[in-house]
């Protein structure tokens, strides 16, 4: 393990704000009982979006008591804050009042890429679950056995076959995205298809069955870029739920800098002093994440500070 300082500190969506209280999920009555409490905070997420409004420390979600409608909808239950049970709602049914077009700036519903990387711990820790939650449940309305409707069930931590019996559990597809340097300390950045013009991030992949994680770090440097590493090293991790991963980050030493791209995966690569990602991020010719991504935060661990770059998406 690298020592504590050099373990991403505050990474975004990744503090454990709730008590989870897995033991209270078996109880059928849980969720009814709480539905039917005005004490229960409840976060209703509409597609992949939240309501959000803004005060004076910046954006903030919306929660509230539960309504007449929330016993319908797909409830999970979150866990406890102070003691507060918190729960999340799917409530699709209110899809047409939702906007298509919110954008970044409206006081309304708005995505956790939108606003991830600024709220509250328990705000973050609320709509990343509910998020990755809704969409595995999405997903997964049927039974892989025998391919018959499933249930939601302990509390929305599982879906249960009503016909064989069989239980399903969420999905998390485990990633690993590292920064990858070479001998004169340069990043290596990479433009997958499909991201914006000049988006550029640092390079990541699944893990397969029976790989371990450093493993899956030099196999997918190796697979995309044709670069071997050495001196894999763990940094810090981060969940993802677009749809349902966990970012885990590294930095890995290049045995060489020649580039052999995968060219189905891979438009661009290019290794980047300090100076030469400054000039390319300040000149626009360079898009590197937003705040809310592991890889943003990987760039700059790597840079020694922040990087002054605008908010964008890279796909």
């Amino acid at each position: 393990m690298p020592a504590a300082d050099a373990i991403l500190p505050d990474l975004a969506l990744s503090a454990a704000a709730f008590d989870r209280r897995g033991d209270l999920r078996p109880d059928p009555g849980l969720l009814p009982r709480l539905l039917a409490d005005p004490a229960t905070r409840v976060v209703r997420l509409v597609g992949d979006r939240a309501e959000v409004v803004d005060d004076a420390s910046g954006p903030r979600l919306v929660v509230g008591a539960p309504d007449a409608r929330d016993p319908d909808r797909l409830a999970l239950y979150l866990g406890e804050v102070d003691d507060t049970a918190w729960v999340g709602v799917v409530a699709d049914d209110l899809q047409t009042a939702v906007p298509a077009d919110v954008g970044p700036d409206d006081d309304a519903w708005r995505t956790l890429r939108q606003v991830g990387a600024d709220l509250d711990d328990v705000g973050a820790a609320a709509f990343t679950t509910t998020l990755a939650l809704a969409n595995w449940h999405r997903a997964h309305g049927h039974c892989p056995r025998c391919g018959r409707p499933t249930e939601p069930d302990l509390s929305g931590w599982i879906r249960r076959c009503a016909h064989d019996g069989s239980e399903h559990y969420p999905r998390t597809d485990m990633a690993v995205i590292m920064a990858v340097v070479d001998a004169d300390d340069r990043i290596l950045l990479a433009r997958g298809r499909g991201f914006r013009q000049g988006g550029m991030s640092v390079l990541a992949g699944f893990v397969e069955p029976g790989e371990t994680l450093s493993a899956a770090v030099a196999r997918e440097v190796r697979e995309e870029v044709g670069v071997e590493v050495a001196d894999v090293t763990y940094l810090g991790d981060q969940p993802w739920p677009f749809p349902t991963s966990l970012m885990l980050g590294f930095t890995a030493r290049a045995l060489g800098t020649d580039l052999r791209l995968q060219e189905e995966e891979i438009e661009e690569a290019r290794w980047f002093s300090r100076e030469d990602l400054r000039r390319a991020v300040e000149d626009g010719t360079v898009l590197v994440s937003g705040r809310i991504s592991i890889s943003r935060r990987l760039v700059e661990h790597w840079y020694g500070g922040p990087l002054d770059a605008p908010e964008v998406r890279l796909r």
